[in-house]
């Protein structure tokens, strides 16, 4: 990604910043202050950070040798591939994992950062408006920004988009000629007013946006203030405001439409009375199968779940959650079997058994310490519990000396969000803290009523979370992106705009703690004297 181009760095301050903002793995490209015209590759390699030189000849890019490439882009995703690996002179193997990004230069949500041209055009094509346009980086130039704009001009591919380069030089924005702005914002205000004159003469027009919801993590304060201010979004005598929230969440609702995946289990009439919710059902394809089923019974190896699994984190770091419906009477022993086959060491419920005279979830558990309650071919012993200020901690036992830990949240209100994340982030704190604790646990179940809603709100969460924690504060994150990801493994996912909004507020909430942590680490740093290590490094094909 381009935007681990920083183009005012040195060398002590990419050490710095590594130490104190990345993790192993975290690299930054930058200008090399010794060789102008070249770059330097700075990556964090456990607490160690390294600095490579890279060769701008004018006409390609390389590491002293090795393979050769027409952008600084293309060497680094190059690198950060299956393609080879980097190693030191000493042998050690230096991994470009996480790209450890610069602020935005802008806040505008019609700014995209990482951007191919193809992608720009493909989203602004299927909007279809003449008008639209969206700024994002300069992939063939780090530093520089292209302005991409859907036409009026008709092609064989459809309406044409006009890519418009805008130069920064000495932090100021042009796209040519006399009009040079302080930012970006102040560029495309003065454009949408009087429109920009191409090469060829043709006029282009800015007219709507087209909005992004990826963000740097650490720019999400202003993004949240900017989905909060209100926007037209209805003509005529229907005229209504609403918030960038209902935007996001509205556009999101759109493409879950356009999901068509197979539930053909949950709708087989045998299990059919298995299912809280008759048109809450789980996808064939990741559904949760139970093993030892009666091969006599029709319909015995299924239950309302789904396998969940966090795909924004390295293929050999991804977290499995099974989220799943509350159980009904005659699923009781359903949910018991897959607790036990999948090795589950932690449940979370995140609901009430009944709210508001309704019944979201029969108890599954025995209710009395030292009570034990048959389900099915096991037998499950209540050990213990303890009463917390939002949650309940119960600890059972099933056979084989395996124990299981029960955390049930109590305060999220019915139909609507906790007032404020910390009571939340804080029960995630104290479940995953027991889930890593347990070197060999399955995935951990998490189930509500229907197990769409607020079991949909807490992974999203959770997963963000993960996100932040592996890849630092200036990653890019995609809450959107990430609902979208998740509802493509269990239907309907964060059911309400009131849980989107939850969602940011929670990441908002974790990021500025974390800050705050890393602060009086960043102070602790700047007092140390540091010592870079320079040096060129080794090139080995090999496949990871």
């Amino acid at each position: 990604m381009v935007r681990w181009f920083h183009r005012d760095l040195s060398g002590i301050d990419a050490e710095t910043v590594l130490k104190t903002r990345g993790v192993h793995g975290s690299f930054l490209a930058r200008p090399s202050k010794k060789n102008v015209g070249d770059f330097s590759l700075s990556v964090r390699v456990g607490d160690i950070i390294t600095h490579i030189r890279i060769q701008n000849t004018g006409d390609y890019y390389d590491l002293y040798g090795g393979e050769k490439f027409a952008t600084l882009a293309e060497l680094v995703e190059y690198y950060t591939g299956d393609h080879g690996t980097l190693q030191d002179r000493d042998g050690t193997v230096i991994e470009l994992k996480y790209p450890l990004n610069c602020s935005d230069p802008t806040t505008e949500r019609w700014y995209h950062g990482h951007l191919s041209g193809p992608s720009a055009e493909k989203l602004l094509r299927e909007r279809g408006e003449p008008g639209t346009f969206l700024v994002r980086e300069s992939l063939s130039k780090p530093g520089d920004f292209v302005l991409s704009v859907l036409t009026d001009d008709m092609t064989s591919a459809g309406f044409r988009v006009s890519h418009i380069k805008v130069m920064c030089n000495n932090d100021r924005y042009t796209v040519g000629g006399k009009d040079i702005f302080d930012n970006l914002a102040d560029l495309v205000e003065h454009f949408k007013r009087t429109g920009i004159e191409e090469l060829s003469g043709t006029m282009v027009y800015l007219k709507q946006p087209y909005y992004s919801t990826r963000l740097n993590a650490a720019d999400i304060e202003s993004r949240v203030q900017q989905l909060d201010l209100t926007s037209d979004n209805m003509d005529g005598a229907d005229k209504k405001i609403k918030a960038g929230f209902w935007e996001e969440f509205d556009a999101l609702q759109k493409l879950e439409t356009k999901v068509t995946k197979n539930r053909d289990e949950g709708m087989r009439p045998e299990n059919k009375s298995k299912n809280r919710y008759k048109n809450i059902l789980p996808f064939d394809d990741t559904r949760v199968v139970l093993q030892n089923a009666d091969p006599n019974v029709v319909g015995s190896d299924y239950i309302n779940a789904n396998y969940v699994i966090n795909k924004l984190m390295d293929i050999n770091y991804q977290k499995v959650y099974i989220a799943c419906q509350g159980c009904l009477a005659t699923t009781v022993n359903d949910f018991w079997q897959m607790v036990w086959q999948e090795g589950t060491r932690v449940i979370v419920m995140t609901t009430r058994e009944v709210e508001k005279g309704r019944n979201k979830c029969v108890p599954y558990w025995p209710t009395t310490e030292g009570e034990s309650k048959e389900v099915g071919r096991y037998v499950v012993t209540l050990l213990s519990e303890k009463d917390a200020a939002d949650y309940k901690k119960t600890v059972f036992s099933i056979p084989l000396s395996r124990t299981i830990t029960h955390y049930q949240y109590l305060s999220w209100p019915d139909h609507g969000v906790p007032q404020e994340p910390g009571g939340v982030l804080s029960f995630l704190e104290q479940v995953n803290r027991k889930q890593h604790a347990l070197s060999s646990a399955g995935p951990m179940v998490i189930h509500c009523s229907a197990g769409i809603g607020r079991t949909g709100t807490i992974v999203v969460i959770d997963m963000l979370i993960d996100n932040i924690d592996a890849k630092g504060l200036d990653s890019d994150i995609d809450i959107q992106k990430c609902i979208q990801m998740v509802r493509e493994q269990r239907s309907g996912m964060v059911q309400t705009e009131a849980q989107y909004k939850f969602i940011y507020l929670a990441v908002l909430q974790y990021i500025e703690s974390t800050k705050l942590t890393r602060k009086e680490t960043e102070t602790e740093y700047g007092n140390l004297s540091i010592q870079p290590k320079h040096q060129k490094a080794s090139r080995k094909a090999s496949s990871k």
